[in-house]
C-alpha cells in the first residue's frame, strides 16, 4: 500500500512513468552512495542499501577506490555516478579531477569510465543538469565554475565553459578571495545557480545544455549580507522558491525564484541554531523535502539538523528546532526520494547515522542505526528496480 502511495510523487522524481498494465510501484530500496575524505580508514566512495520498509541498512562496502571523492552526482538516467577528487594536483596540472563511474544495475559497483580536470583547485561541488547532458563543478581553491559535457555512454567530457569568479567580502581569513562553494541548475535546466562562499554571493549563470556553456545572467547575481558565507543552494519542488544555507552566519536565505527570469528574490534570512547557542559552529547541507513542506540544514560544532516547515505560497520558513546528529560534524546529509528517511554523515566521528521523518511535522526520529564510514561527505541514492 505505501508503495503505491508514493507513486504519484515518485515517479517524476525517479523518472518512472504508468504502463498500460498499470502505474510503476516505487521501490522497496534504494543504493546509497556515500562519498568521502579518502584518508585512514576510508579509501574512496561506499555503498550501503536502505530498505524502505525497514529503515535498516546494510554494512557499507568500498565501490570504487578513489582520492577524495568529497561530492557525488547521479546521473538522472539512473546509470552514472560521478565524483569530484577534492585534490589540487591532476595530471600535473593545478586543479582537480571529475570522474564519470558506470552503476551496475545488479550489483552497485562502480566501473571508472573516465577521469577529466576540473580547471580549478579543490572542487568541492557536482551536479547534473535535468537532461543529463552537462555535469557542474564547484572548485573552492579555485573560485570558480565549469560546465563538462556528457556523452551519451555517460564519459565526461574536457570542459567546455569555465568561469573564474574575482572579489573579495568582510572576513579576511575566510573571504579574501572567492571559494565557489556549489552549483545547481534548475528544474528547467535553463540556469544555474553558484554560491560563492568568498563573495558572499548568488551567482547565476544562463546554461547552454547543448553547448556546455554557461553565460552570465542579467542580473548576474544577488549579493547577501556581508559575512554569511554562502555554502549549499536547494530549489524548492514547485519550482518557485530556493534556499542557500550560510556557513559563516549560521542562517537560511529563502528566495522567490522567476523561472523564466532566472532571477532570485531574497524574503527572509532565518537562523539555523538555538537563540542561546554561544559555541562555535559553522552550517554546511541544506536540503529541501520532496512534498516541499520542509527545509532541513546541517550545524557543524552544535552537530544538528535544523529542521524548519514551509509556507506553501511564500516559500518562507519556520524554525521547528534542531536534532543532534549523534555525530561529529555533519558535513552533509541525505534524504531518500520517499521523503521518509534522512541520513546523517557526520565527517569527524566517522559515521552515518540514519533518522525517521515525520510526514505530517518533518520531525526527525533516531531510528537506532548508526553506519561505520570513514569521513563521510556525500549522500546520494538510486533506486534498485521499481
Amino acid at each position: 500500500m505505501l508503495r503505491l502511495m508514493l507513486c504519484s510523487v515518485l515517479m517524476p522524481i525517479l523518472g518512472l512513468s504508468a504502463t498500460a498494465a498499470g502505474p510503476v510501484e516505487a521501490p522497496a530500496k534504494f543504493r546509497v552512495y556515500i562519498g568521502t575524505y579518502s584518508k585512514a580508514p576510508s579509501k574512496g566512495i561506499y555503498q550501503s542499501v536502505l530498505d524502505l520498509k525497514t529503515g535498516k541498512m546494510t554494512d557499507p562496502t568500498l565501490v570504487a577506490e578513489t582520492s577524495d571523492p568529497s561530492f557525488l552526482a547521479i546521473h538522472p538516467s539512473r546509470q552514472y555516478l560521478y565524483a569530484v577528487g577534492e585534490i589540487n594536483d591532476f595530471s600535473g596540472d593545478k586543479a582537480g579531477s571529475v570522474s564519470a563511474y558506470k552503476i551496475n544495475s545488479a550489483t552497485g559497483e562502480l566501473t571508472l569510465i573516465n577521469r577529466q580536470s576540473s580547471k580549478g583547485t579543490g572542487p568541492c561541488h557536482i551536479s547534473v543538469d535535468p537532461s543529463g547532458k552537462v555535469a557542474l563543478v564547484a572548485n573552492y581553491g579555485g573560485g570558480s565554475v565549469t560546465a563538462l559535457p556528457i556523452g551519451e555512454d555517460g564519459s565526461l567530457k574536457p570542459a567546455t565553459s569555465f568561469v573564474q569568479h574575482s572579489g573579495k567580502s568582510v572576513n579576511p581569513q575566510r573571504q579574501g578571495e572567492p571559494h565557489a562553494h556549489s552549483i545547481n541548475a534548475d528544474s528547467a535546466g535553463k540556469f544555474a545557480v553558484a554560491a560563492d562562499l568568498g563573495l558572499d554571493q548568488i551567482l547565476v549563470y544562463k546554461l547552454d545544455t547543448t553547448h556546455g556553456t554557461l553565460t552570465p545572467n542579467d542580473p548576474p547575481s544577488v549579493k547577501l549580507a556581508p559575512g554569511s558565507g554562502p555554502r549549499h543552494f536547494a530549489f524548492s519542488p514547485d519550482g518557485k522558491h530556493a534556499y542557500v544555507i550560510n556557513e559563516m552566519a549560521n542562517t537560511v536565505v529563502a528566495f522567490d525564484y522567476d523561472a523564466a527570469k532566472g532571477v532570485l528574490s531574497q524574503t527572509q534570512t532565518i537562523t539555523t541554531l538555538p537563540t542561546d547557542v554561544t559555541s562555535n559552529s559553522s552550517t554546511a547541507e541544506v536540503q529541501v523535502h520532496p512534498s516541499g513542506n520542509f527545509v532541513y540544514g546541517s550545524n557543524r560544532g552544535h552537530d544538528s539538523i535544523a529542521v524548519f516547515a514551509v509556507d506553501s505560497k511564500s516559500g518562507q520558513l519556520t524554525a521547528k528546532g534542531q536534532v543532534p546528529t549523534q555525530g561529529k560534524f555533519p558535513r552533509n546529509f541525505g534524504i531518500d526520494p520517499t521523503g521518509h528517511f534522512l541520513i546523517a554523515a557526520n565527517g569527524s566521528s566517522n559515521s552515518v547515522v540514519i533518522f525517521k521523518i515525520d510526514q505530517t511535522t518533518g520531525a526527525l526520529e533516531p531510528t537506532g542505526q548508526t553506519l561505520s564510514v570513514g569521513s563521510p561527505v556525500c549522500i546520494k541514492f538510486v533506486p534498485i528496480g521499481g
